[in-house]
């Protein structure tokens, strides 16, 4: 039996504050096994975003699934807006 995803505290936050600024966000915390915590799609990009608190580690299974597909590990709004390039916009 698989435990429920646990979350950092920053990532609501994180989720709000990239839907206010027009991104569609996606929520994978619960898939686990390492896949990223959020899929975000702003202006037909897509960007996976690891979502960890101020001293939060990657996972062994979070850094075998960043050798197959790129993730951006963010840890606050500002470098959750950097990497989907919204920052740059406002």
């Amino acid at each position: 039996m698989r435990r429920a995803a646990k979350t950092d505290r920053n990532h609501a936050e994180i989720i709000a504050a990239l839907r206010q600024l027009g991104a569609e966000v996606l929520d994978l915390s619960p898939m686990g096994r390492g896949c990223p915590d959020l899929a975000v799609q702003f202006r037909g990009a897509i960007t996976f975003l690891e979502v960890k608190g101020r001293r939060g580690r990657l996972t062994a299974d979070q850094v075998a699934f960043q050798r197959r597909w790129r993730v951006t590990v963010v840890r606050s709004v500002d470098e959750a807006l950097t990497a989907v390039r919204i920052l740059a916009m406002r």
